[in-house]
């Protein structure tokens, strides 16, 4: 019943995708205005959805997590692409109706510190040469998408673990271990400030002259395949999260992936986000080879 009911409502999502006039759902609206402003048509939208816990309270209201796997298929100009995007939702159930059904918050990220780069400080015989796989880079952001690989720590904020794993795929060496401040790591049940956390990572990459490097671009048409854009949300200097360009749209903007709000080909400017503020900053990050 819980489950039937959960889909009916998001069914409800997918009708008013197509439909005139505002819908009562942030979602429908964002994506909406996002397309529109793209001059993006959207053809057609699917969701699948997942319970994952239903636990029963003293006064007998069911509490529900579940997600829900949004598709959209999109075409802008002469260009078709398939855009995914996974929801993490939570709700209120009693007596057969759901009384609360909203998305659940962002996860508290670890707390940001910034990594040294005092570049003279490693290990001898770490590999800092390497030539930057695009390719395999994105290879990875598209297989894991949506899961989690087993060889590395999982975390409730994942964003920037995952962008590390995919820089990493495209053969960018770690160095600096084992302090948690210096270089780009994780080994074992350990890992740098600047593997896991946002703001970390966009400190470090256009600051750091040996092994993974990189520098600013000015705006996103000049980012490549494989390349990286730091978000801050609020404005405030701190950046939340991280994607890696994986598409570009008929205009060559970036598509990007991301982890903790599972996404693939997802617009880059996250204005259909819920964590999107008109005070948002962006930092666009070009991967260089180090040889």
């Amino acid at each position: 019943m819980i489950r039937r009911i959960l889909m009916e409502n998001v069914g409800v999502v997918i009708n008013d995708f197509t439909s005139i006039g505002d819908s009562q759902f942030e979602k429908v609206n964002r994506k909406k205005a996002s397309f529109l402003k793209r001059d993006a048509k959207l053809l057609k939208v699917g969701a699948t959805g997942k319970v994952h816990t239903i636990d029963k309270q003293l006064d007998d209201t069911e509490k529900v997590t579940y997600s829900v796997h949004y598709t959209y298929f999109i075409k802008h100009g002469n260009h078709y692409y398939l855009e995914e995007e996974v929801e993490s939702r939570k709700a209120v159930y009693y007596g057969g109706v759901i009384y609360e059904d909203v998305e659940e918050p962002i996860p508290a990220m670890e707390p940001a510190m910034e990594p040294g780069v005092d570049e003279e400080e490693y290990e001898g015989g770490e590999r800092l040469e390497y030539r930057y796989d695009r390719h395999a880079a994105v290879q990875y952001a598209e297989k894991w998408w949506n899961s989690y690989n087993p060889a590395y720590k999982k975390f409730e904020n994942d964003c920037t673990n995952f962008i590390s794993q995919c820089l990493h795929a495209g053969d960018a060496p770690m160095r600096g271990y084992p302090t948690k401040g210096k270089g780009w790591w994780m080994r074992n049940q350990s890992w740098s400030y600047s593997w896991t956390v946002a703001h970390s990572l966009r400190q470090y990459i256009p600051n750091s002259s040996v092994g993974l490097r990189g520098k600013l671009v000015e705006s996103p048409d000049k980012l490549k395949l494989g390349d990286v854009i730091c978000y801050d949300f609020e404005g405030d200097g701190r950046f939340d999260h991280t994607t890696i360009v994986t598409g570009r749209d008929a205009d060559g903007m970036p598509l990007v992936n991301a982890h903790t709000y599972n996404c693939r080909m997802r617009y880059w400017n996250y204005e259909d986000s819920t964590a999107y503020t008109p005070n948002i900053k962006y930092k666009f990050l070009t991967i260089m080879d180090d040889r």
